[in-house]
């Protein structure tokens, strides 16, 4: 294209402001209305629990809980713990990532976890008019939620008194939440005996979701979420594909080598769904849950993908689905009435619930042929692979009809069937059924693939 025939970028004027502004508010209502009484665990390390990143977190769990949340707040303090340490002049030792906790370190474990907590507490607290606490009252409450374990001697390292959760006492956690209260768990254990033990944050939300049977386990790391080898984000991973990119030490950092592990078992023991989303994202936590889209990994027991057969409930979705495209003159246009004529025709692809794509089959028995029609993917779900599963999805069902050819009609996506094994033809070898129908002012191109 001519660089000076490109059209200059419109400005944004305060009515598509408002417009964006409503159509979110709009597009986040089912998610709140999803939400409502389920319970979080958000679990953040040391590095979130001051300073900006701290003062954003507040601001959003405050939301969160005014919309009816319930929320399990698991803090760390490793960097505070750490800076105390080197204040007395101690060396801080690790282990596999586990933090090696002596005597000294115990009572920098302690003044640290104890100053780190009463400052969330602070933030979580606040009710200054002009921010947005504005007129609001948390009450945050904790406990000694957490009966721990000494971790003992790992590969000849004394851990001392770094422990590992034994028990969550969970009945009190769920009796504070009844009563609208968040709860503050600070990663400190005590033993029948009356020990303390300094324990992981990440394993202390872990073990408070699964005992919890909570809707979401959420980590805040240094990191988007888990990459791929392109160093592009992974939006959503099965268990058993994140164990896959832990035992290969594909696309981990500091965080996600010890939060991945814990959301891989945190969802095999019945969690719903855990999320990992970038701590230094402002607002990550309201663009995961109240967006389709999200911003961080989700890892699930199983695929948040699912290909289904068509009922008559999808016709709603599936006009809201395909309505932009028959608008820009991609797909031809299907009224409502006639989407429920045919809705036995069509396979939908829902993506945690929602219907993000959809495609239909129309046999042609008489000419031992079949069309797939109405191939549409929601632009953000396109590079997902989504197309190809639909497409093999309609294979299989033409292939149970005893049919021997698949042929598509397009103006826009020729390429994409040339490459996945279709070959062009002229209108005229079409079925004489559909061949009578063909518009000739669309002039679309015909595709046949032999099955």
């Amino acid at each position: 294209m001519n660089a000076e025939a490109s059209p200059a970028p419109a400005a944004i004027t305060a009515d598509d402001s408002t417009s964006q502004f409503v159509a979110w508010v709009r597009g986040a209502a089912p998610y709140i209305h999803a939400f409502r009484g389920k319970t979080f665990v958000l679990g953040f390390g040391g590095e979130v629990a001051g300073g900006e990143r701290a003062q954003r977190l507040a601001y959003d769990c405050n939301l969160l809980a005014a919309l009816g949340i319930r929320l399990v707040l698991v803090h760390g303090a490793r960097p505070q713990i750490d800076a105390d340490m080197a204040r007395r002049g101690l060396e801080p030792r690790f282990h596999h990532g586990l933090r090696v906790t002596d005597a000294d370190a115990l009572e920098c474990v302690k003044s640290a976890m104890a100053v780190t907590r009463f400052e969330v507490e602070a933030l979580l607290s606040q009710g200054l008019p002009n921010t947005p606490m504005a007129g609001s009252y948390m009450r945050v409450t904790g406990g000694n939620f957490i009966t721990a374990r000494p971790v003992g001697v790992v590969e000849g390292v004394d851990y001392q008194f770094t422990g590992a959760v034994r028990r969550i006492i969970a009945d009190e956690i769920k009796a504070d939440l009844d009563q609208q209260n968040v709860v503050l768990i600070t990663p400190l254990g005590v033993s029948p005996a009356g020990e303390i033990f300094n324990l992981s944050m990440e394993e202390v939300a872990e073990a408070v979701a699964v005992a919890l049977k909570v809707e979401k386990l959420i980590y805040l790391c240094d990191a988007p979420g888990l990459l791929d080898a392109d160093g592009e984000l992974i939006e959503s991973v099965t268990a058993d594909e994140a164990q896959r990119h832990l035992d290969a030490g594909e696309g981990l950092t500091e965080d996600l080598d010890l939060y991945l592990p814990c959301a891989v078992r945190a969802v095999r023991k019945g969690v719903a769904r855990c999320h990992l989303i970038d701590r230094d994202k402002d607002g990550g936590l309201l663009l995961e849950f109240f967006t389709h889209a999200g911003v961080g990994t989700v890892v699930s027991r199983e695929s948040l993908f699912r290909l289904r057969e068509a009922t008559v409930d999808d016709v709603a979705a599936l006009v809201a689905l395909i309505t932009p495209m028959e608008t820009d003159g991609t797909l031809v246009r299907r009224g409502r009435e006639l989407l429920e004529q045919e809705i036995e025709r069509f396979t939908v692809v829902e993506h945690d619930g929602v219907l993000v794509g959809c495609a239909a089959l129309y046999p042609f028995s008489e000419d031992n042929a079949a069309e797939l029609a109405c191939l549409a993917v929601t632009p953000e779900y396109r590079r997902a692979g989504l197309g190809d599963q639909l497409l093999r999805r309609i294979e299989r069902r033409a292939r149970v009809q005893r049919l021997a050819r698949l042929f598509v009609l397009t103006t826009r996506t020729a390429h994409w069937f040339r490459e996945r094994g279709f070959s062009e033809i002229g209108p005229e070898a079409l079925p004489r059924q559909k061949r009578e129908l063909y518009n000739f002012q669309r002039r679309s191109k015909v595709f046949v693939k032999s099955l």
